[in-house]
């Protein structure tokens, strides 16, 4: 079905930068669902530029005007209908986009103080509050729920300690853009995800600005995977509806000379801007997409960066999606402003085709069969597995072909895969046309893993998927115990103790009150102290610019670290 991507629009008080450089209000708004004006300060005489979309909040003044839209108004108009959305099992997708400092985080998280919890939280809330409501004995409900920063380009598992590189996002032909390895985690309460959440969110990369004091260095993607299971008692058969919400929080735009970036955070802001250039060219082609008559000829920009490659589907696609544009009604800040205003205007635009996801893993397991059954059949027909239905075995390779594939290409008629298979060899090993793209035997075997390890996935039972969550969970509490951090059974942190397994220093002060309050940890290998181009820096009378070098190693044994220190 398709629909229009929804836009909203918020404007929130001034911050106490404008305040203090006594700005000026450029934004008028005239009912629920019109932006009426900007006008440029810097030319009064110019006519005011209009705008108008779905839903237009007024938050610049307090809760005592009656104009003022409050966090709870902006998730019933926009939040709930795109859970209910879920419940009918389209694909649901919420992103808010603006300038850094504009309100975009405040929107979709919030605070954690009552009345100040954003469309996210709320969200989850509700999701969970719908379900314990059911009485249906046929109907039963799962989620899942995973979170991501996209930091420089790089994809950032938040909620997996053990994660600590990049991860790789990927395209299958069947299920699209994915991110692999990104852990996936079963949550049966509102206070599991918020949790989850809490802990995603100290993990996200945060800076000061001379905009903004917290603001947001990566764009963060929360993932609620919601399943509904129902039996139907007269043909004994489970169907299913999978519906996948994506919670999108972009990082600001920004300009270096307002920001004051310099260094790593002058980096990250090009690296931001990059990204969201990258996705308004997306739109912009999308939107213009829509009102061309060659619209399959159309070149879609979604691969120029990995934000618009991971939304995709949310963008052009199967989903049901809505946008935030979060502004500042500063005329110091106009020129930012009538920009998100003219990106937001393009945006709805946007026609997404959703259809309702019935019963996809069936549908998705058959596919990924019949995909495995063609590969393996393939790689039959070269020898290169052995013919065992149950599991892949690939083959030794041959010392005196170092590893190259068999010279000699089956008879037609008598391969396994020859009469099924339309693939065929070449000279030089190159497999033929498979499902319209050339692909070489290393390839083929490559897809065939990839094929059977999301089928493992989808194979998964729900009880082990809750192991794994709490595999996850007690790894977590014991890197952190490992730290010195205790933690309480209810996941509270208790406090700081010397850890037992980690070599430490702890700081002595001529103030009793300040003794014993720092721990510096000495890391494995080589940890230099000093006062200048060290580990571990401190100062005093007696400190020497490279005062000792500690070496720590793990004992023969493997069972504990030894430390030595050794002064220069």
């Amino acid at each position: 079905m398709a629909a229009s991507v929804k836009v909203a629009v918020r404007v929130r008080p001034f911050n106490s930068r404008e305040t203090s450089r006594d700005a000026k209000c450029v934004i008028q708004m005239q009912g629920s669902s019109t932006c009426e004006c900007i006008w440029n300060p810097k030319q009064p005489k110019e006519a005011a530029k209009n705008f108008s979309f779905d839903y237009s909040y007024w938050s610049h003044s307090t809760e005592d005007d009656p104009a003022f839209t409050s966090q709870r108004q902006v998730y019933l108009d926009i939040g709930e209908e795109m859970l209910l959305h879920a419940f009918e099992g389209y694909n649901v997708c919420i992103f808010a986009y603006g300038q850094t400092g504009a309100g975009k985080s405040y929107t979709m998280m919030g605070k954690q103080e009552p009345g100040q919890q954003g469309i996210i939280p709320q969200m989850c809330e509700d999701l969970f509050k719908r379900t314990s409501e059911n009485t249906d004995p046929d109907l039963s409900y799962s989620v899942e729920v995973s979170y991501m920063e996209i930091y420089c380009e790089r994809v950032r598992d938040l909620l997996n300690p053990k994660s600590k590189g990049a991860l790789r996002v990927r395209e299958h032909p069947i299920m699209g853009p994915y991110v692999e390895d990104l852990s996936k985690l079963a949550v049966t309460s509102y206070a599991d995800i918020r949790d989850l959440m809490d802990a995603g969110n100290k993990a996200r990369t945060v800076a000061a600005t001379n905009m903004n004091e917290t603001s947001s260095r990566s764009h963060a993607v929360f993932t609620i995977v919601f399943t509904q299971r129902r039996r139907d008692q007269l043909t004994s058969l489970d169907t299913e509806k999978v519906s996948k919400v994506s919670l999108v929080d972009l990082a600001g735009s920004e300009r270096a000379d307002s920001s004051g970036a310099k260094g790593v955070r002058l980096k990250e802001g090009a690296n931001i801007n990059k990204s969201l250039t990258t996705l308004g060219k997306v739109i912009s082609a999308l939107a213009e997409m829509q009102n061309s008559k060659r619209r399959k000829s159309e070149f879609i920009p979604y691969r120029d960066s990995v934000l618009t490659w991971i939304l995709k589907e949310n963008l052009g696609g199967n989903s049901r999606t809505a946008m935030i544009a979060a502004l500042s009604p500063a005329d110091i800040n106009y020129e930012e402003t009538l920009s998100t205003l003219r990106y937001a205007d393009r945006a709805k635009q946007i026609r997404c085709n959703a259809v309702i996801n019935e019963d996809p893993n069936a549908r998705l397991i058959r596919e990924l069969k019949e995909e495995v059954n063609r590969l393996r059949d393939l790689l039959l027909s070269q020898g290169l597995i052995n013919n065992n239905r149950m599991g892949v075995t690939l083959m030794p390779a041959d010392p005196a072909s170092n590893g190259a594939p068999p010279t000699s290409a089956p008879v037609p008629g008598e391969g396994p895969a020859s009469e099924s298979d339309p693939a065929s060899l070449d000279g030089h090993g190159q497999l033929e046309e498979f499902q319209g793209e050339m692909i070489t035997n290393e390839e083929a075997v490559e897809r065939l893993k990839e094929t059977e390890k999301i089928m493992a996935e989808l194979n998964e039972t729900w009880e082990e998927k809750l192991r794994k969550t709490e595999s996850i969970r007690l790894e977590r509490e014991s890197i952190l115990a490992e730290m010195g951090v205790s933690i309480k059974e209810d996941g509270g942190t208790v406090g700081v103790f010397s850890p037992k397994g980690t070599p430490h220093l702890v700081n002595l002060n001529e103030d009793p009150l300040m003794s014993e309050c720092l721990l510096y940890y000495i890391k494995e290998g080589v940890t230099r102290v000093g006062q200048k181009d060290v580990d571990i820096k401190l100062s005093g009378q007696f400190i020497k610019e490279q005062h000792c070098v500690f070496y720590s190693y793990i004992n023969q044994n493997g069972e504990g670290k030894r430390c030595a220190c050794v002064r220069e």
